[in-house]
């Protein structure tokens, strides 16, 4: 970098003024404009990597649904009893939340990209564990690794996209997160129709590899090198993530993320004891925390969790006209098109509209599975001349539900928390998620051992009907909208339902001015 000494760059971190200037020169303008599609074709590419391990993550959550038919067989290659059966659907989501633990202080240790590429090693361990296990222990082991190697990428995950894109790009590209763990499902479930369960965990350990091999190709985050005074690695990584241009180019932005980093320190924002914990009794924190956890909760317990999980068997009781491992493979293919549907929808029609449609069209489904499996079990319905409609029913349920209640907390997460709390709460709700995907699917045979298969549709279409209630009444519509008037809702200070709607074609350029670097929240600290 020029006119830059390593006794100024040092005095970032201890929080000194200096100015853009005294950290990286004179601040040149580009010599050549660079397209659109240069500049974000690297950022693209980045995400497009670090997706790969998402995959790789819903690879090891879809290998369930395919495992526990197999494990259910009269003479199964291993033997389970009921509660080890539970056990194999839900162990590695409850780890998720421990393996969080541990997640923020490696990556902020060893870096983003880092502990990405570490996370592959557990996979493919875990998926040698399943190809080779004879014992329910190895398969414990194996769901274990998965669960704890889960958590572990979450925080790099969670902030890598963030550091390294423009505002414009980021939501888009954020969202294809999801849309990466929704496909690993879909991939297991289309790979467990055509093959054994043994061959599906060789072939899955292919992933991790190329993962490991493309993580190995994209920088690391500025973010996080300025962070730890490595600030020429900081800014090649901007020139390669900006389109391969010159150090010109990105002088600005490099400079912005230097003020953004030393500005907390310099403003006494980090201060130590008690009074870190007062923003989280306020109104900006547990309002919206309830809103995205009453999110998580009907998108759980609305039933798609654990009809993703006990497809295979779900489709069997229902007497489905179609072979129940082609019904699995066409509902996630379902749950693929509907997270692909929210990304593309949600610009145009809001998070409002089309999560209040979405749960209320799920919860017709499971209504209209419910009766008919009430019927079948009371003898009202001889034959199965009609089993294609709650087959039907529950694939639609599943595009209905992934168009809107599946994906929307996860999109709430990132704007709806003020900065101080950003990153505790991000924490506590995300943990919150994975615990009632454990609890759904843990309990699930037992309810269906209880009150039937026809009960526990009844159930989750009951609690799709209140969710949605209680959506349409605490839930304003946050697209199009800053994170200041988010956050000023949320106080109590203007109710985003009563202000205008914001002309649509500024609007990008418009969010990019008031967003111009990511938040310095440290959220991978509190994860």
């Amino acid at each position: 970098m020029t006119g830059s000494s390593a006794t100024d760059q040092h005095n970032i971190s201890n929080g000194q003024k200096l100015t853009p200037c005294d950290k990286n020169g004179t601040i040149n303008s580009p010599t050549e404009p660079i397209s659109k599609w240069r500049e974000a074709a690297p950022q693209i590419l980045a995400v497009a990597a670090k997706n790969l391990l998402l995959i790789g993550f819903g690879c090891t959550l879809g290998f369930s649904t395919i495992l526990i038919p197999e494990l259910q067989k009269p003479e199964p290659e291993i033997f389970v009893t009921l509660e080890e059966l539970t056990w194999i659907s839900s162990m590695n989501l409850i780890l998720v939340p421990v393996g969080c633990l541990g997640s923020g202080f490696i990556s902020q240790y060893l870096g983003r990209r880092k502990t990405m590429m570490l996370a592959n090693g557990p996979f493919v361990a875990a998926w040698l564990l399943y190809h080779y296990a004879y014992n329910s222990t190895m398969l414990f082991c194996a769901l274990a690794l998965t669960g704890l190697t889960g958590g572990l990428l979450e925080a790099p995950v969670l902030t890598y996209v963030a550091e390294i894109t423009q505002p414009h790009l980021r939501g888009m590209l954020a969202a294809t997160s999801t849309t990466a763990v929704i496909f690993g499902v879909f991939i297991q479930l289309f790979a467990g129709s055509l093959t054994n369960w043994r061959t599906v965990a060789l072939i899955n350990m292919a992933l991790p590899a190329f993962c490991f091999i493309s993580l190995l190709m994209i920088p690391e985050s500025p973010h996080w090198l300025i962070g730890k005074g490595r600030f020429d690695e900081a800014v090649k990584s901007l020139r390669w993530l900006r389109g391969w241009v010159s150090e010109s180019h990105v002088n600005d932005e490099y400079n912005g993320l230097c003020e953004s980093i030393r500005r907390p320190l310099a403003n006494g924002e980090l201060d130590a004891g008690d009074s870190k914990w007062k923003p989280y009794a306020n109104r900006s924190f547990y309002v919206p925390f309830f809103l995205v956890c009453w999110g998580f909760f009907v998108g759980n317990f609305g039933g798609m969790a654990a009809l993703q999980t006990f497809a295979v068997f779900i489709f069997s009781e229902l007497k489905a006209p179609i072979d129940e491992y082609t019904a699995t493979v066409l509902l996630g293919a379902a749950e693929l098109i509907g997270t692909l549907s929210c990304v593309m929808l949600i610009h145009f029609t809001g998070k409002r509209k089309l999560s209040i449609f979405s749960t209320l069209g799920t919860s017709a489904c499971y209504l209209i599975a419910a009766i008919y499996k009430s019927m079948l079990d009371h003898g009202t319905i001889e034959n199965t001349e009609h089993a294609w409609l709650p087959t039907y029913a529950l694939i639609v349920s599943a595009f209905l539900c992934h168009v809107g209640i599946r994906l929307l907390p996860w999109i709430l997460i990132g704007e709806v928390f003020a900065p101080s709390v950003r990153s505790g709460a991000s924490g506590a709700s995300s943990s919150f998620a994975y615990v009632c995907t454990f609890l759904v699917n843990k309990v699930f045979l037992y309810m269906v051992n209880g009150i039937t298969l026809a009960g526990t549709f009844w159930f989750y279409a009951v609690v799709g009907l209140v969710g949605s209630l209680v959506i349409y009444f605490i839930l304003p519509e946050t697209e199009g909208r800053t994170l200041r008037e988010i956050e000023d809702h949320f106080c109590g200070i203007r109710n985003l339902n009563e202000r205008p709607e914001k002309p649509a074609l500024p609007g990008k350029q418009r969010w990019a001015a008031t967003n111009p670097i990511p938040v310095t929240d440290d959220i991978e600290s509190k994860l």
